[in-house]
């Protein structure tokens, strides 16, 4: 199995030309983020990364994680791993120093998440979901609360999770019948969650769990949910640890892949009574509160999807490299050669190239439009940040973990017949990176969200403005006088033609044929991501060729972005007409047999 080497050139080419690092740091709270500390923090991010979590991939495959009386054994190697996670200080990056925090942008904490999450997905987990259960916290809890928790969940001393799903709702939220019951200032919890992700472990000495619940009379569906703490050892006042509560995991779920992430059937409530629980905020309003944390979740779970394609790409690479079979096509006589020479080959290496690059563009700039949401001084820029972060959540969740799929499969294609065997490590990324277009909201409720949602509630206002800037941009790159930048252009035009007229036909027809427009809201959503993937390494392509002209940097990187930028425009950006068509044109027949035909 290859081993891990963190993409740091890549990494800072993105925040700098993507991102606009040096921007973000002017924003209040970010003055920290000099380009010496980002420098310090991704190199030091990279070597824990590659020489402490990378050896636990295969191992947490191989051993999984296992329930023995009640309590979840970790792979070997995960304990020491975690605890040397938490005194790094790697879980507090992103976090206000109020409560123990680091301060520093989530567009750090993000490229710092792919490296977590390249390196073994599976022990990434846990930390991710913290992530998401301080998000909640910070936004929504009391002051009391925050001061119980926040700290000891950034420091990592306690780790968090959420649970929503239940056995007989499955992505139906609205349907569960978790319940809870008012008892003086606190709640008695009882019910079955399933799909806990760490919802229990031996790494962190505590684990609070988020728990979504129905209170007595309370309305159906979405709106009657509320939402609770859950710690499974009780807080004493002076932040020790006391009383077990009334919860326990009954049993650990077999998986396809991401095996040493423990998997929960958890039970509330089964001994004692109910659960101890404490209503974050005001009751039914979970579903609210609860969306902050899903929001951060769907955001990292797109991480997911570039951070094993990352890997994937990196084994890929090295192996044609080193594997040689046949002589090249040009070759008159002579020896075999490694397979890289071979163009099929290279096709599908620029391929998954291409779409890593792409993911990675989107991502970054998904996560520099939330710092600016959380602290341009402007109320109006926020505002405008938080809509273009909004939309481009379900692009980074669905568009990125599916294409991490296509990336996983490549790389097995590349192996051939070696790739199918287990000992190459080959298919460990692809049975890992499977669950990433299903867990936090399936793509297709991604796609739901991007348009029953965010072209919905404001007519499709964000996208129209995510395209005018595109157009600018396509402007800029016409007016270049450079033949590279003006093939991009060129390619990205009609692409850009084609998102516009989509875009118009859906809101369009948002307010009365429903059926029609869900049915095209994947392709749409495939639409989207791979024009916004398009523009940004057009722009990456023109960043490259300015520094170029500047001389001085590394030109065998330089001119492969923008080689590669050419190769997304001819290979992959094609596929953009066929997408439209599939969304103003195939509803009907996509709709046209009764469920009883299929």
């Amino acid at each position: 199995m290859t081993d891990y080497v963190a993409p740091l050139a890549e990494m800072r080419f993105v925040l700098d030309e993507t991102v606009g690092l040096d921007a973000i740091a002017k924003l209040p709270g970010f003055e920290d983020a000099t380009p010496e500390l980002v420098e310090q923090v991704l190199t030091e991010a990279g070597k824990f990364a590659a020489g402490m979590l990378a050896p636990l991939n295969r191992i947490g495959d191989e051993e999984g994680s296992r329930l023995e009386n009640g309590a979840v054994v970790t792979p070997k190697g995960f304990r020491e791993g975690y605890r040397a996670f938490v005194e790094g200080g790697w879980n507090s990056v992103p976090f206000d120093a109020e409560w123990g925090g680091q301060g520093l942008p989530w567009s750090i904490a993000t490229a710092l998440q792919e490296m977590w999450s390249s390196a073994s997905l599976a022990f990434s987990l846990c930390s991710l979901l913290t992530q998401g259960a301080v998000e909640a916290l910070q936004r929504h809890g009391s002051p009391e609360q925050k001061a119980a928790y926040l700290p000891k969940l950034i420091s990592g001393e306690w780790s968090g999770t959420m649970n929503l799903t239940e056995p007989q709702a499955g992505s139906d939220v609205g349907a569960l019948r978790t319940r809870a019951v008012k008892e003086g200032d606190r709640y008695r919890i009882t019910g079955q969650k399933i799909f806990i992700t760490y919802g229990e472990q031996d790494l962190s000495e505590n684990i609070v769990h988020l728990v979504l619940a129905r209170t007595p009379n309370a309305p159906a569906g979405t709106k009657g949910i509320s939402l609770f703490i859950v710690p499974k050892f009780l807080p004493n006042p002076d932040g020790s640890l006391g009383a077990r509560n009334d919860l326990r995991c009954l049993s650990l779920e077999h998986k396809l892949g991401i095996k040493a992430s423990p998997t929960c059937v958890m039970a509330y409530g089964e001994s004692d009574g109910g659960a101890i629980g404490f209503l974050v905020g005001e009751e039914q309003r979970g579903m609210e509160y609860m969306f902050t944390m899903m929001n951060n979740a769907r955001l990292n779970v797109g991480v997911q999807g570039l951070a094993v394609a990352e890997r994937a790409l990196q084994q890929a690479r090295s192996y044609a490299r080193e594997r040689v079979q046949s002589r090249p096509v040009d070759a008159k006589g002579g020896a075999p050669a490694a397979i890289i020479h071979h163009p099929d080959v290279r096709r599908m290496l620029m391929t998954m190239r291409a779409l890593v690059e792409a993911m990675r563009a989107l991502i970054y700039l998904n996560a520099a439009a939330l710092d600016r949401a959380k602290r341009a001084t402007d109320e109006a820029a926020r505002s405008q940040a938080l809509m273009r972060a909004e939309l481009l959540t379900p692009l980074s969740k669905a568009w990125s973990t599916d294409r991490g799929v296509d990336v996983a499969s490549l790389n097995i294609q590349i192996h051939g017949g070696l790739g199918f065997i287990e000992s190459t490590g080959a298919a460990q990324h692809l049975r890992d990176v499977r669950i990433t277009p299903i867990y936090e909201g399936t793509n297709g409720i991604q796609a739901i969200d991007l348009v029953g949602r965010k072209l919905g509630r404001d007519q499709g206002a964000a996208m129209t403005a995510l395209i005018a800037e595109m157009r600018a941009d396509l402007a800029s790159l016409n007016g270049d006088g450079d033949k590279d930048l003006a093939t991009l252009a060129k390619a990205l035009a009609p692409a850009l033609d084609d998102l516009a007229k989509a875009t118009q036909w859906l809101v369009e027809r948002l307010k009365s044929g429903l059926p029609q427009v869900l049915a095209g809201a994947t392709p749409y959503l495939d639409l989207a991501g791979t024009t916004v993937g398009a523009w940004q390494l057009a722009r990456q392509a023109q960043a490259a060729r300015r520094r170029l002209a500047a001389g001085g940097e590394d030109g065998n990187y330089l001119s492969a972005k923008i080689a590669t930028a050419l190769f997304f425009a001819a290979h992959i950006l094609p596929h953009s007409q066929g997408l439209a068509a599939a969304v103003t044109a195939g509803a009907d027949s996509t709709l046209r047999l009764a469920p009883d035909q299929i």
